[in-house]
């Protein structure tokens, strides 16, 4: 996705900018080497940027005779809200209802990395994933929910520590059909 590699001493360099316009001193012993840090650690948080689904998947599709809804609980994300740049985290239950072929199973995590490692609205994220798995594997449906505490909201803001978002996406039969909607969301709970 990314034409040009990130210029890890440029983030740096406005990381520092940062911590000085905050009222620290850059240059105290604890700080000296955050901002090198810290820009490291925004490379690894937006990595998604630099993937794309076809590098993800890497041709781990499977032919199969399944016609049973497949699911993955639980995975875990961290995201960062791009109206903050602070993390919400949380899981992502995907399930899809196979058409001829299988997608390898942390298949199905890494698709959550690559969108989750963006900056992301969690509405915008389960949309993406929902799509990618159903491009990827040419599923009947699929349904995707994540649950997520957002730290922009329990941080600042109204300060609420224990609200979970939820949002939900579901697509081809899992919308269309009432009893393969009802088994997803029955094996998911």
């Amino acid at each position: 996705m990314s034409e040009q590699p990130r210029d890890i001493d440029e983030i740096a360099n406005l990381y520092r900018s940062l911590i000085s316009e905050v009222g620290e001193d850059v240059e105290r012993e604890g700080l000296v080497r955050t901002p090198t840090r810290a820009a490291k650690a925004l490379d690894f948080l937006t990595r998604g940027y630099e993937q794309t689904l076809d590098e993800v998947v890497n041709g781990a599709l499977f032919s199969s005779n399944l016609s049973e809804i497949v699911i993955v609980k639980d995975i875990e994300l961290y995201s960062l809200c791009e109206h903050h740049v602070l993390p919400f985290i949380g899981n992502c239950h995907v399930g899809y209802l196979p058409k001829g072929k299988v997608l390898g199973l942390s298949k199905v995590a890494r698709i959550v990395d690559m969108f989750a490692r963006r900056l992301q609205i969690q509405e915008q994220l389960t949309q993406q994933i929902a799509e990618a798995i159903e491009t990827a594997t040419g599923a009947m449906g699929v349904g995707v929910i994540i649950e997520a505490q957002h730290l922009c909201m329990s941080m600042r803001g109204v300060e609420k520590q224990h609200s979970v978002m939820k949002t939900s996406v579901l697509l081809g039969s899992f919308r269309d059909d009432n009893a393969t909607r009802s088994e997803f969301l029955q094996l998911v709970k």
